[in-house]
């Protein structure tokens, strides 16, 4: 096994993190920012790219670095390492509500697509790049542009998506059309296209957007129930549009109206 075999447990229903247990000498690659708690004797390390690349010399570590720039991620990240002689454990939390899938990478070809912000932590020695929509309509329209993050290698990775998470197993040839914010992953030989809402009364008055994905398998996909996106869009719209407190209603909004403004 090339990358570090660690072992993990899920904690939580809908906000949830991931508990990762170090054997001494294990290294866990996370996002920066998504550290919740680690025990004494892990050393942390802030490191170019995904930390893949050392073997590779200052190139290599800079076009791992690149990669994730082009993805909009930040250029570094966070590198967990257990220092000590004993088991050790740190977590990871989701940045918002929702659930963490927990993929071995060894059961899915040693490759999958996801989301280019729903990578959280992954074992060290999986590579954290980047995948080219080779159409172009997928590129314009797909909601995550040209570029999606690839997570390969041979252990374990965690994605983490917003509100319920399914997964379907596709048959050859069997398609599948889903709300493009709605894509959380898929193993690498899905294919994935955009196609456009039929019917011009449906595309303008729908409210459900004017593209969807088509996913055709064989593979598997992930799907989520809530995309951030969405969830932004509903918070904003609800916001005050001159500051202070949206009411409601009920008896605090009858005092409002009894009272008048002071």
């Amino acid at each position: 096994m090339n990358n570090h075999e660690i072992d993990f447990e899920i904690i939580g229903d809908d906000m949830q993190f991931v508990e990762v247990e170090l054997d001494p000498g294990e290294t866990v690659v996370a996002e920066a920012g998504s550290l919740m708690m680690m025990d004494d004797g892990i050393r942390m390390e802030t490191v170019f790219g995904d930390g893949s690349h050392e073997g590779n010399g200052l190139m290599g570590k800079l076009m791992g670095a690149g990669r994730r720039l082009l993805t909009g991620e930040s250029l570094f990240m966070t590198m967990f390492t257990n220092d000590s002689i004993g088991k050790k454990h740190v977590s990871f939390a989701s940045p918002y509500p929702g659930k963490i899938i927990p993929m071995d990478l060894s059961e899915l070809n040693g490759k999958i697509i996801c989301q280019k912000d729903s990578f959280l932590a992954a074992a060290k020695g999986v590579s954290v790049g980047i995948a080219f929509q080779r159409k172009l309509g997928a590129g314009f329209f797909g909601g995550e542009g040209f570029i999606m993050q690839k997570l390969e290698g041979d252990g374990m990775t965690f994605v983490h998506a917003g509100g319920t998470i399914h997964k379907k197993v596709l048959g050859p040839g069997e398609l599948l059309r889903v709300d493009t914010g709605c894509l959380v992953a898929m193993t690498g030989d899905v294919e994935y296209d955009i196609e456009m809402v039929r019917g011009v009364k449906t595309a303008l008055f729908g409210g459900e957007g004017l593209f969807f994905a088509t996913l055709r398998g064989p593979g598997t996909v992930w799907i989520q129930s809530l995309p951030f996106s969405r969830l932004a869009s509903r918070v904003f719209a609800a916001m005050p549009a001159g500051g202070g407190s949206k009411d409601e209603g009920g008896i605090g909004g009858l005092f409002n109206i009894l009272g008048g403004d002071r």
